[in-house]
């Protein structure tokens, strides 16, 4: 009689493949550590000082990623990406508790770090961008990662993410360096230089992977590639808002360069004070409007009226991203009550002025939006041989 044994290895790998909970429910529960770890060191004195602050701060964030190579089955061929995201997400929560202890909403968390970690973390400004980071990027983690291990696209999620997050930290840590806390800067500031360079390595990752393309038909790439801008209203549309959004940039660039024009004068003093916070962040994104978001904008018009332009459907999200991003921290804080009341948006100005930000953010999603649901006028045109050889197979 013959017996067959099951390999005892190949069947406790397999069950607990399948005990495992899904990776993004693991990354999730991870995630909501970052309050319990600062609740504790903030009730720890001897760990509350700068240079011990930034060395737990490496600590818990190597913990964390030793955690996240336990929770991903070993079998798996992993995305390098997988890792920053899951790393990210514990930030993102780190980011959500600051901002409802500021807001009054919980209390015994962040003190120790505001005090000799990061006090530029108790603004408006930092505040709302605590709120971006810890829904709209804890969210896009969780998808990106759910879409990551079920082997879907997940590229223009990643671009989205990617155009957010480089443009708050172009604002954010030239904004500490010369706003009021740069004379303040601790040594934990210093944990912002690899969430600085991370992005632009999974940006420069995620460009250079191929964009999935959707199906169109070689004969509607080229009818529509045949029409005018003034035969494609929405198009048109999306130019003059550009053209505008360009226009509102420049002048508010001269505006916080100490433009002597009566019209700058009028507007910092009478519509937007927060311009001349001297928490320095306002300042640093009109400057990043003029030199970097302008030109970019020249750009995409010109990519509205040339067609074949198919690198826009990956730049419109990018750029979205970080209108979206910028805007909400730049919104919100010209109206939170941690900003001076001084420097707060004037309430007999609030339409116009909220009115004109919100249309600076909408117009590159819409944009972006547009691009995404009709792109075969940026699509490459089909060569005439390779074209007509389609007809004849169908």
């Amino acid at each position: 009689m013959v017996f067959h044994h099951r390999p005892k290895g190949n069947w406790s790998n397999n069950q607990l493949s399948t005990m495992r909970p899904p990776v993004e429910v693991s990354v999730f529960l991870l995630s909501l550590l970052a309050p319990a770890v600062l609740y504790t060191l903030n009730n720890i004195p001897a760990l509350q000082e700068p240079l011990p602050i930034l060395g737990m701060g490496m600590v818990v964030l190597g913990s964390v990623l030793l955690l996240l190579l336990l929770t991903v089955p070993h079998n798996k061929k992993v995305d390098p990406l997988f890792y920053a995201f899951a790393e990210f997400s514990f930030t993102c929560l780190v980011g959500l508790t600051n901002a409802l202890e500021q807001d009054g909403f919980i209390s015994g968390f962040m003190g120790f770090y505001l005090k000799m970690g990061e006090p530029h973390l108790s603004t408006a400004y930092a505040v709302m961008m605590s709120y971006w980071e810890g829904v709209v990027h804890f969210l896009l983690f969780l998808i990106i990662i759910h879409r990551m291990f079920k082997g879907k696209s997940y590229r223009s999620l990643g671009l989205l993410w990617a155009g957010s997050s480089i443009a708050h930290q172009i604002v954010l840590i030239p904004g500490v360096v010369i706003g009021k806390y740069g004379s303040n800067i601790r040594p934990a500031f210093w944990r912002n230089v690899p969430f600085f360079l991370v992005p632009f390595w999974a940006a420069s990752l995620l460009f250079s992977r191929p964009r999935e393309m959707p199906v169109v038909i070689a004969d509607k790439i080229a009818e529509e590639q045949k029409k005018g801008l003034l035969s494609r209203p929405v198009d048109l549309l999306l130019s003059l808002l550009l053209v505008g959004a360009m226009a509102f940039s420049v002048f508010r660039g001269f505006v916080v360069l100490d433009c002597p024009l009566d019209t700058c004068f009028t507007y910092i003093y009478q519509y937007e004070p927060y311009l001349k916070d001297p928490v320095g962040f306002p300042r640093v994104m009109m400057l990043v409007y003029l030199f970097y978001a302008l030109p970019l904008l020249t750009v995409l018009i010109y990519g509205l009226k040339t067609p074949g332009s198919s690198w826009m459907l990956d730049w419109t999200i990018f750029f979205a991203g970080a209108m979206a991003q910028t805007q909400w921290c730049h919104i919100g804080a010209s109206l939170h009550s941690r900003t001076p009341f001084t420097y707060r948006v004037p309430a007999d100005k609030w339409w116009p002025v909220i009115t004109l930000n919100v249309l600076l953010a909408a117009a590159p999603a819409l944009l972006a939006l547009r691009c995404h649901t009709s792109p075969a006028y940026f699509m490459k045109p089909v060569p005439k041989g390779q074209a007509n050889n389609e007809k004849k197979k169908n």
